[in-house]
């Protein structure tokens, strides 16, 4: 009896179009031959009409750029499949590293002057003042300990779930994404004595007592819970 070739490509059709899932112990070359093989005689890369998206689950593989485009350019000789996605469990160093830098807290001790801009890539804790006309900008949150008298934008590539947090709240401007707010100078008393906080609600943006963003945004806890 002869024996059964292994399978190392599972195709599932769903409501989104294919999905692949692709062995991840064999080697890559078996992969591509039996993908080639398995989308010439697949029913949904011969049917007529609008493009079929193509979902590619590669597992613990990791892929070269060049392997990707080998991939891609596979899958869209077969008539009307169209790669919409390939998701990997294994990323490289250096996205590693830019993740990393993206969600790490930069703390800084200095005061940012007059024309001064200081830029992070995750989230900023500066332990000093901001002064009229300075500049802080974060990916992430920024949280001032100190005096914020000039501009602060957080989340700046887009992110609405930012928030910006001061000892003293007096800025001549704040964003959060692409939402800018400029302030009236009565709403911000010299005297205070409480840290306030701004973040996004319905578009605009709102400044309130910095005790609500443990309602408002749970994810800044990032201790891990323990039974």
């Amino acid at each position: 009896m002869m024996e059964q070739k292994q399978q190392y490509i599972t195709i599932k059709g769903t409501k989104d179009g294919l999905t692949l899932h692709l062995e991840d112990t064999c080697a890559y070359e078996i992969i591509l031959q039996e993908l080639d093989e398995k989308l010439s005689t697949n029913l949904f890369a011969n049917s007529e009409g609008a493009l079929i998206p193509v979902h590619v689950h590669v597992g613990n593989r990791y892929l070269t750029d060049q392997q990707e485009e080998e991939l891609r350019t596979l899958i869209r000789a077969k008539k009307n499949l169209v790669v919409d996605s390939i998701d990997s469990e294994v990323i490289s160093k250096e996205k590693a590293l830019e993740w990393k830098r993206s969600n790490e807290v930069v703390t800084v001790t200095r005061m940012v002057r007059s024309g001064q801009v200081l830029e992070v890539q995750g989230d900023l804790l500066l332990i000093g003042d901001v002064n009229p006309g300075g500049t802080v900008v974060a990916k992430g949150n920024i949280f001032i300990m100190g005096a914020l008298r000039g501009i602060a934008h957080a989340g700046c590539y887009g992110n609405k779930q930012a928030v910006i947090a001061a000892s003293l709240m007096k800025p001549m401007q704040l964003r959060i994404s692409d939402i800018m707010s400029r302030a009236p100078d009565d709403h911000y008393p010299e005297d205070g004595n409480e840290m306030e906080c701004a973040y996004v609600e319905d578009d605009q943006i709102v400044v309130d007592r910095i005790q609500l963003l443990t309602h408002l945004r749970p994810h800044l806890t990032r201790l891990e819970r323990r039974m």
